[in-house]
């Protein structure tokens, strides 16, 4: 019986010891990973948070996982809590109007607008896609439709991304026009799809047969081709609009003009290797943003823009 004991007691002890030295083998790399991979962790201030705003570019959840890195960013760089606000394009005059944002990034049509209404300060452009800080809005139709010219959609069904897009909306709305084709009498339907990811429907729209033409901005029908979900030679460009600035970064017209330079210094200095830590998952800032960096904003080069607004009649220069 002793010796049943004793054997108890032995094999006891040397599975307690495997234990501890199991724990000790797979928490020990663990940490030192950890430690390797967490940027230096910057002291935050008690300052108010820095409020920054976000469009929502395709649906909440995606928008979030987004730009949470690059917020978290901020934050540790500035060295003080930056709150993320995400909202919709129509909802950003209000934001700007009551003061509930700082900064801003929303795409150029909105910044114009936040610019003329509210006189604040455009300070980057995204850089992304075959144009930099550039982008076009295209006109699309599949191959087996036959539609090969603007002349070719009279009477046919179109489908436009959101209405305050400047690619899937105001760009080929001003194409249309500006080629004696009015979108109001000469389709014989048009709309816009309800819900999130707007510029897929779109393309999935046309691609599925469900539109005779879209206005899909030509970033979006890369992407989509770089992903294999689509393959090019089954459409026709129709038309393409000249490249004009793309998603832009901006300021309240209230704001130190020291943080705003401090902001553009930091962004323009945002380099490919950048991490940001977000729940505990080290993340690449410019990689999860869908964007290669930012290019300061000229703002004579927002003037395309400009023209198209005026001549769709869209805000903020819209006459009735």
């Amino acid at each position: 019986m002793k010796k049943i004991a004793l054997c108890i007691l032995l094999f006891s002890a040397v599975f307690s010891l495997q234990a501890c030295k199991t724990d000790e083998a797979t928490e020990k790399p663990a940490a030192v990973a950890e430690k390797q991979d967490q940027p230096a962790v910057t002291p935050v201030s008690n300052e108010k948070p820095l409020r920054f705003g976000y469009m929502i570019c395709d649906s909440r959840k995606l928008s979030e996982e987004r730009f949470s890195p690059f917020t978290a960013y901020l934050e540790k760089k500035l060295g003080r809590r930056v709150e993320m606000i995400l909202k919709n394009t129509f909802e950003f005059e209000s934001l700007i109007k009551n003061k509930e944002v700082d900064f801003f990034h929303v795409n150029p049509v909105v910044a114009i607008v936040l610019k003329e209404k509210y006189k604040a300060d455009l300070l980057l452009t995204d850089i992304r896609g075959r144009n930099g800080y550039k982008a076009t809005g295209t006109i699309i139709a599949r191959k087996d439709s036959g539609i090969e010219t603007i002349e070719d959609m009279r009477g046919k069904s179109m489908v436009f991304g959101p209405a305050l897009a400047p690619f899937g909306y105001m760009a080929q709305y001003a194409l249309l026009l500006e080629n004696n084709f009015d979108p109001e009498t000469d389709f014989s339907s048009y709309t816009i799809p309800a819900g999130a990811a707007k510029h897929d429907k779109v393309i999935y729209g046309v691609e599925y047969g469900k539109y005779d033409v879209g206005a899909a901005p030509r970033i979006d029908l890369d992407r989509l081709v770089e992903e294999n979900i689509i393959d090019l030679n089954d459409y026709n460009i129709i038309a393409e609009s000249e490249p004009m600035p793309y998603c832009t970064v901006g300021a309240r017209a209230e704001i130190d003009a020291a943080l705003k330079e401090k902001m553009k210094d930091l962004l323009l200095n945002l380099k490919d290797d950048e991490v940001a830590t977000v729940d505990g998952e080290t993340l690449k800032v410019l990689k999860r943003m869908l964007i290669d960096g930012f290019q300061p904003v000229v703002d004579s080069e927002y003037d395309a823009i400009r023209e198209d607004l005026k001549l769709c009649n869209m805000p903020p220069y819209n006459k009735y």
